[in-house]
């Protein structure tokens, strides 16, 4: 807790605007990296901010309501799979990162960047590594993306209910590189990552086989 005794001097002391930065959906093979900005209003506290990972989906919903009706501002950043794979997901996910910050409605004083690396920025910003636990509004930012980009792997899900978005959110387990290996890639897939990769590899050599029978 040191960390957040230092930080909430700094937000509250200070009068500063801080927006606490996360993403979610990096290690995916499919759709959105998803980056979600927020500043909260200290005249307004929300319980229960942690990391959205230690939250069940009802709770991380709950929560979801309270930032988006309570913070003073709040937004979200995107870099679809096309982008992903033209700039790699770093940077990509830099890119929704700084469009995240640049669509909130008031202007940040400091910034506050969930990890160990954050964009080039025009305002003082700053990296904490497990931010997500240790800052508020790095915790009420990785809910918004968590929440959101969880309902977009739903509707993925819809459109796609054999590979089961919903359950396995894009990530590479076992079930989804069988889908993969089985029933090809679709449009929303990451074609630069590995597991897709291999899949659109394996789907070439079958092709020249046939073709060549």
């Amino acid at each position: 807790m040191f960390l957040n005794v230092i930080y909430e001097r700094l937000i509250y002391s200070s009068g500063y605007r801080i927006a606490g930065v996360d993403e979610v959906g990096y290690g995916s093979l499919v759709g959105p990296v998803v980056t979600a900005a927020v500043i909260l209003d200290p005249a307004h506290p929300i319980i229960g901010l942690t990391d959205s990972k230690k939250l069940n989906e009802k709770r991380r919903n709950m929560i979801y309501e309270k930032i988006i009706n309570q913070a003073l501002s709040w937004s979200l950043g995107y870099a679809e799979p096309k982008e992903i794979d033209e700039l790699n997901i770093l940077c990509a996910t830099m890119l929704a990162m700084k469009r995240a910050i640049s669509s909130l409605s008031l202007k940040p004083d400091f910034v506050l960047i969930d990890g160990n690396r954050g964009p080039s920025l025009p305002m003082a910003s700053q990296t904490v590594v497990k931010g997500d636990l240790y800052v508020e509004e790095i915790s009420a930012a990785s809910i918004l993306a968590k929440v959101t980009r969880d309902r977009e792997m739903k509707n993925l899900d819809a459109q796609f209910p054999k590979y089961e978005f919903a359950k396995n959110k894009g990530y590479p387990t076992a079930f989804h590189i069988k889908c993969l290996e089985k029933l090809g890639v679709t449009k929303q897939h990451r074609y630069s990552f590995r597991p897709v990769k291999n899949a659109l590899h394996s789907i070439m050599l079958r092709s020249d086989c046939v073709s060549n029978n």
